[in-house]
């Protein structure tokens, strides 16, 4: 390690944490048979050496990253104590969850969250374990078959799509190939037989000579290889299975000397192998997100098409190793590694987030599109124009209503074609988007910002949920609520581990507190010389809403209940309220106790209809359905009336799609249209 970092009084902390923890892992010993210290070795070998990292408190804590969970005297604290709050923050972040006696996956799900909350914090943590990851499948031989399967799974999962998201290529290639061979061994030898034949093509061989003879003839100097796509060019992520052929199995790597060069090689290199058109992607002039550089030409030789990279020596460095190697100080982080941070405090504390979809969907394959300006935003495939608009700017993001594509107007779901110039058009004040909207999201930085907005959303309807409750339950105990605001409510938060009352709401409106035992603890820290009252059996406690939001309460598909009906409970949940009807058969099967749900009414004037709503009308003349609505009350707004038959003689179904301003006027129309004796039938759109 000394050629790489050396041996200054600056690099004191990284011997230190050698000596400490060879002396930690003195007498460990992996499955392979090597002393277990050569491990964390070499997960700081490879930050050094692969990914150009010389600080050396990020060395230490890759030397240290095991002690917490492995050795029994080592703790956060002692690690504060001898090397620093820096390297004890990244080692506390790689340790995993230990004591939890749930089921395996929620322990997984535990596991990647705490990782992805240490890397919200310290994002080294993450390349510590992406180093930790790649260390453990170059040794995963000596693993049982059953552990094999389960760290390639996870790797495919979650490490390598990482991997890529932060721009370390050469890394990604390499957990892609280990996990993939352990993943599917029969189909990936054979593959491994293909790839190895396509190395020794004659033709890709014949294309390098003929290019180096013309670069010679320019008077460029310059070096270029063959590069054979291993196993993980053939994985489709999507489907999570290896294909047998792709598109562009090779690709031609040409280095030269600067900047200039490489455009001089373009230049050669169309006038040789002309490129298929609008295939060039100049990625020096607008470099990817992720600091990569080159220029990119696409050509169909032979009827085979290959992919050329024009970089200099700098550039394919650089494409190696993303922007980690600057990760020295935080000043150097830039607004992209900020943006990890955010997805990475998403992924961490949102569960209802699933983080393999997120992190799948920004390891994809690219588009280009394009700012008015002619600036580049790159884009997973199927990327939205709401992609498009969080890329830019997370302000942007949250206010666009549409985008101008060419002259077309689109909508923020249009999905982007490669070469698209899109230009936002936003309003005002923040959109509140729908949920579904972060289903056809492909970027983490959309969804990851948009589940940030509807945990926000969730957070100020749970608190007053929350704040009701409490008030309604220490009423049925006798229990006046001011004594809520004594200062001896601190011991109650401190038995709940919280800081606030505003928490505390949150967490009842959440249902992650027991009623029974917050009143139990409330009654004899505040209120120990007071009778109170029996325990209230089979009494719900009763909210009223003046919402609608789909991201805070959720129709449940067995009894579809809507806010007109009557006798509408909700369970309470960290995703909102689950709502169901009181006689639905699924609600009876559902074991829960009498805090766990609230019975739930609307504030019919305060509750505002946002949508545009449908409703089907079985078996009506048109005489007499036009008779109907004609004679409708006035806050229905008519959008339109299609008729669902064409057959002739017929009584047709119709479709009527209108507007509302409030759940009142909606209320007044269904007692219109029950005047009527039609047959109808509505689902209320949130």
């Amino acid at each position: 390690m000394k050629k790489f970092i050396g041996a200054g009084p600056e690099t004191k902390v990284f011997w230190d944490a050698l000596d400490f923890a060879l002396e930690a892992h003195g007498d460990q010993w992996r499955r392979s048979g090597d002393p277990y210290i050569i491990h964390p070795c070499n997960v700081a070998r490879i930050l050094a050496e692969e990914l150009d990292i010389k600080n050396p408190e990020i060395l230490a804590a890759a030397l240290l990253h095991d002690t917490i969970e492995d050795v029994g005297y080592v703790n956060p604290a002692l690690i504060r104590e001898k090397f620093g709050q820096h390297v004890e923050a990244i080692v506390e972040g790689c340790t995993k969850v230990t004591h939890y006696s749930g089921d395996r996956q929620t322990f997984q799900k535990m596991v990647h969250r705490k990782i992805f909350s240490g890397a919200a914090a310290k994002p080294e943590v993450m390349i510590v374990k992406l180093a930790d990851r790649l260390h453990n499948l170059r040794t995963l031989s000596s693993m049982p078959r059953h552990k094999r399967q389960k760290i390639a799974d996870e790797t495919l999962n979650i490490y390598a799509p990482l991997a890529t998201i932060l721009g370390l290529f050469a890394i990604k290639r390499e957990m892609y190939n280990l996990a993939l061979a352990y993943k599917f061994p029969k189909k990936g030898n054979k593959l491994q037989l293909h790839i190895d034949t396509l190395k020794k093509d004659e033709k890709a061989q014949d294309i390098l000579q003929q290019l180096q003879q013309a670069l010679q003839g320019d008077s460029i100097e310059s070096q270029v290889t063959v590069r054979t796509k291993g196993l993980w060019g053939y994985y489709d992520a999507r489907n999570r299975i290896l294909i047998k052929e792709i598109e562009s199995p090779q690709e031609i790597l040409i280095v030269t000397q600067s900047r200039i060069s490489c455009y001089e090689v373009l230049g050669t290199l169309n006038r040789i192998f002309p490129p298929i058109p609008r295939t060039i992607r100049d990625f020096i002039a607008n470099p990817k997100p992720s600091g990569y550089q080159g220029l990119h030409a696409r050509a169909i030789i032979d009827g085979k098409k290959y992919l050329f990279k024009i970089r200099t020596e700098e550039m394919a460095r650089r494409a190696q190793r993303g922007l980690v190697r600057f990760w020295t100080s935080e000043k150097k982080r830039g607004r992209y590694i900020k943006g990890l941070q955010e997805m990475f405090d998403i992924l961490g504390s949102d569960e209802s987030v699933s983080y393999r979809d997120m992190i799948a969907a920004g390891g994809r394959k690219e588009i280009y599109t394009y700012t008015p300006q002619g600036d580049l935003v790159c884009l997973p495939v199927n990327s939205i124009v709401l992609d498009f608009a969080f890329s830019v700017h997370t302000a942007i993001g949250n206010t666009c209503i549409a985008a101008m594509i060419g002259n077309r107007r689109v909508s923020p779901d249009q999905v982007l074609k490669d070469g698209d110039v899109v230009k936002i058009i936003r309003q005002s004040n923040p959109i509140r988007f729908d949920p579904d909207i972060q289903k056809l999201c492909q970027t983490p930085k959309a969804r990851s910002e948009l589940a940030k907005t509807f945990r926000q959303r969730r957070k100020d309807v749970t608190a007053i949920i929350g704040h009701s409750v409490l008030q309604q339950e220490m009423r049925r105990y006798g229990l006046p609520f001011e004594i809520i605001l004594k200062e001896e409510m601190k011991y109650v938060f401190d038995y709940f581990n919280i800081d606030s009352l505003e928490e505390l709401y949150l967490k009842i409106g959440s249902g992650k507190i027991r009623l029974r035992e917050l009143i139990y603890e409330i009654k004899n820290g505040l209120y120990g010389n007071h009778e109170i009252l029996q325990y209230p059996a089979g009494v719900f406690n009763r909210i009223e809403l003046t919402t609608l939001d789909p991201v805070v309460v959720k129709s449940s598909a067995c009894c579809r209940p809507t806010p007109l009906d009557k006798g509408i409970f909700g369970l309470l949940s960290e995703r909102g309220l689950s709502l169901h009807r009181k006689d639905c058969s699924r609600l009876q099967k559902i074991k829960f106790q009498r805090e766990d749900a609230v019975e739930v009414r609307w504030d019919h004037k305060g509750t505002r209809v946002l949508k545009p709503q449908k409703l089907i009308v079985f078996a009506a003349n048109r005489q007499r359905l036009f008779m109907l609505l004609s004679v409708a009350p006035n806050e229905l707004k008519i959008v339109d009336i299609i008729t669902l038959s064409d057959r002739p003689n017929t009584t047709p179904a119709w479709e009527i799609n209108f507007t509302v301003p409030d759940l009142s006027a909606l209320k007044k129309i269904f007692k219109h249209l029950d005047r009527s004796e039609l047959v109808y039938e509505f689902a209320l759109e949130q």
